[in-house]
C-alpha cells in the first residue's frame, strides 16, 4: 500500500517543483498545443454547454487556470482544482483583474486520492456540474479510478465529461522519431518522410520524460492503451459519445525541431473525448 501512496506523490511533488516554469512556458494564452489542438477540440466537444450562464464547470487539474479563464470567459461559472499547491496559487494570481475573475472558485483536490473527491463532493453537493473538465493530464495521474467513480457524483444527469491527453498511439508509447531523405523519382526533388516506429504498446510501465523542454525536473508519464483508458470509463457507468485525433497542420511545422512533433502532420499528437451518463428511458 506505501508504494502506491509513494507512486501517487511523486507526479505531485515534481509538479510543485517545476509549477513556475511550466507557467512561464505555457503563460496566460497557452502554447501552440492549446491555440491548435486543444482549445478547438474542447470547443466542439462542449458543445452547447458552453455559452450558458447557467453552466458550472469543474476544471480538474487545472495547471495555470487556463482552462479555468477560458471556461469562464465562455460564461461558466468553474471551479478550478488541482493536486499542486504551487499550480492553485499560480492559477489564483492569473485570476487578478481578469474579467469573470468572481466567477472561478479554486480548491486543491488530488484527482488520485478518494478521499479527496469525497470531501469536495460533501461540501459542494452531488449531481451539481454540466461540464468536468480534464485537460492534458490524464497521462500524468498514476490511477483513474477516483475520478470515474467521482463522476457519476459530479456530474448532472446532461452534464459531460471532457477531457485531452497526449496520444496513447503515437506519443506516450515511446515510438521512436524517424526522419528519411529521399529523392521523388519524377521531379528530381528532396523529400523529407517523417515516420514513427511503434514497438510497444499494451503493457509499458511509468517512465519518466519532459513536458517543457529546459525544466529542471522530469515527471512521471503513465501510458495506458486505448482500450484500459475507456474501460475503466465505461465500468463507472459512463458512455462515450465523441472522440478526435487531433494533429497539427503543416502551417505548424517547426523548422528548427527536426524531432519536434509539429513536423508529424500525419500523425495525431493528442486524443481527445466526451463522456456522459447514459440516457435514463422516460428523461
Amino acid at each position: 500500500m506505501s508504494s502506491v501512496k509513494q507512486l501517487d506523490d511523486v507526479p505531485l511533488d515534481t509538479w510543485e517543483t517545476i509549477a513556475s516554469y511550466w507557467d512561464k512556458s505555457i503563460g496566460r494564452d497557452g502554447n501552440i498545443y492549446w491555440k491548435k489542438l486543444q482549445e478547438p477540440s474542447l470547443r466542439r466537444l462542449l458543445g452547447h454547454h458552453l455559452g450558458q450562464e447557467s453552466c458550472r464547470a469543474l476544471d480538474l487539474a487545472t495547471g495555470n487556470g487556463l482552462c479555468a479563464r477560458w471556461l469562464a470567459k465562455h460564461g461558466a461559472r468553474v471551479t478550478a482544482t488541482d493536486g499542486s499547491e504551487n499550480m492553485v496559487q499560480i492559477a489564483q494570481n492569473w485570476m487578478k483583474g481578469e474579467e469573470r475573475g468572481d466567477s472561478v472558485v479554486f480548491a486543491k483536490l488530488d484527482v488520485t486520492q478518494t478521499d479527496d473527491f469525497d470531501a469536495f463532493i460533501a461540501a459542494t453537493g452531488e449531481n451539481m456540474f454540466d461540464i468536468v473538465l480534464m485537460n492534458m493530464a490524464i497521462m500524468d495521474v498514476s490511477t483513474l479510478e477516483p475520478l470515474v467513480q467521482a463522476l457519476p457524483k459530479l456530474l448532472k444527469p446532461n452534464g459531460v465529461f471532457v477531457a485531452t491527453l497526449l496520444h496513447p498511439v503515437f506519443m506516450t508509447s515511446g515510438a521512436s522519431r524517424n526522419v528519411d531523405l529521399r529523392y521523388d523519382g519524377e521531379t528530381g526533388d528532396l523529400e523529407v518522410v517523417r515516420t514513427k516506429v511503434i514497438k510497444n504498446y499494451l503493457h509499458i510501465p511509468p517512465y519518466k520524460g519532459i513536458a517543457i523542454p529546459g525544466q529542471s525536473k522530469r515527471q512521471l508519464y503513465f501510458h495506458r492503451p486505448m482500450g484500459e483508458l475507456f474501460t475503466t470509463f465505461f465500468q463507472a457507468g459512463l458512455v462515450m459519445d465523441a472522440m478526435e485525433e487531433p494533429a497539427f497542420s503543416e502551417d505548424d511545422r517547426e523548422e528548427g525541431r527536426v524531432e519536434s512533433s509539429r513536423n508529424y502532420t500525419q500523425l495525431p499528437a493528442i486524443l481527445s473525448f466526451r463522456m456522459r451518463l447514459p440516457y435514463k428511458s422516460g428523461a
